[in-house]
């Protein structure tokens, strides 16, 4: 299989590249949706020729008015599609509510997978009508100047990976940007929203809908293709906080997906030992130094890319809770893995996060 074509000096895993170097002005400003965004100099506020892709499930509509506000705002700069896998009751709904605004389908019944979202996300760019493709969780809000960077790098490269802020920023959220920023600090964090070339989506064949980590399933099989990805820090793309009960819902889940990157998973189930052994030899200096240094790399990953404008100062403090919260977490996924075969989403039980690069790239060939 041939890798999709590229403009010259992009190279597989691009994106280390400022956004001056792109000729594209850093947007610091961490708008909320359309509610003040700029475009860059020279650009004229128009319809884009890019496609939305909004892959949904819903059993209730307590968000409906505020997400249909975004679509209608959203509608008059791209070509929106609204994949519903919602029940048929909350599917009508839907479509009395959007009839007119966005394109409004049901999941390809041909497809098969445990992963809801892929199957939908297949769907959506099997129909998208642009090149460009903006793929986004039903609570992620791009503002204008967000998303014409993104159709600007997608001249250049195959993926696109933002990074995510809440807003607000109720306890639990600030509770999560703790691994947000950790994850900025040593790379890039894995944000609700990924820009696809649709030719090349469609020529590596999509993804796996059997895995539970689908954004990282999606970023490996892009590389594995032989494709090229930006993840600029600056690209801030707001995003809304779950409620308390679905946070809570998430912990062993999100900590699953661990079992698909080792070092991750080695790492956070050595934090338990590691404080016991410390307590055990009364060692509060080692604790403090630990804690004190997550912080101190927290702190590097909000000052990364103007991520200062979005991330509150206080957000650092954030990070030695979730590295706990991780490490008792990290063992309750382990034992679902082993005692389980699993862990639960959607109804049924996923057994693998997500396929190594390695192995994508021996499928791919």
């Amino acid at each position: 299989m041939s890798a999709p074509a590229r403009p010259p000096g992009a190279a597989p895993g691009d994106g280390g590249d400022t956004a001056e170097d792109r000729g594209v002005a850093p947007d610091h400003g961490g708008t909320t949706a359309f509610g003040g965004g700029t475009a860059p100099p020279g650009a004229e506020r128009c319809r884009l020729p890019m496609a939305y892709v909004l892959p949904l499930r819903w059993t209730d509509d307590a968000g409906l008015a505020e997400l249909t506000g975004y679509l209608r705002r959203l509608n008059d700069l791209v070509d929106v599609t609204v994949v519903d896998g919602s029940p048929p009751e909350v599917f009508d709904r839907h479509a009395r509510a959007w009839r007119g605004l966005v394109r409004h389908l049901r999941p390809d019944p041909a497809l098969r997978g445990v992963n809801g979202k892929v199957t939908g996300v297949l769907t959506g760019v099997g129909a998208a009508r642009h090149e460009h493709v903006v793929i986004a969780d039903d609570d992620v809000r791009y503002d204008e100047a967000g998303l014409r960077v993104v159709h600007r790098l997608l001249d250049r490269v195959d993926l696109v990976r933002p990074q995510n802020y809440f807003d607000p920023l109720p306890w639990h959220a600030w509770w999560d940007t703790g691994r947000t920023l950790l994850n900025r600090a040593l790379g890039a964090d894995y944000p609700g929203t990924l820009a696809v070339r649709r030719s090349t989506f469609l020529a590596m064949g999509g993804y796996d809908p059997d895995v539970l980590f689908e954004n990282l399933e999606l970023i490996r099989t892009v590389r594995a293709y032989g494709g090229t990805e930006a993840a600029p820090a600056w690209l801030h793309v707001r995003r809304l906080p779950p409620d308390t009960t679905h946070f809570l819902g998430q912990r062993v889940r999100q900590a699953y997906d661990d079992l698909a990157q080792p070092a991750r998973l080695v790492t956070s189930l050595a934090v338990l030992p590691a404080l016991a052994a410390a307590v055990a030899n009364r060692r509060p200096g080692l604790l403090l130094g630990a804690a004190a240094t997550t912080v101190a790399l927290a702190e590097a990953g909000r000052r990364r890319g103007g991520g200062t404008a979005v991330f509150p100062p206080a957000t650092a403090l954030a990070a030695p809770l979730w590295v706990l919260e991780r490490g008792v977490c990290g063992w309750l996924a382990v034992g679902r893995r082993l005692l389980l075969g699993g862990v639960r989403y959607a109804g049924g039980r996923v057994r693998r996060a997500a396929h190594f690069e390695r192995t994508l790239r021996r499928h791919l060939r």
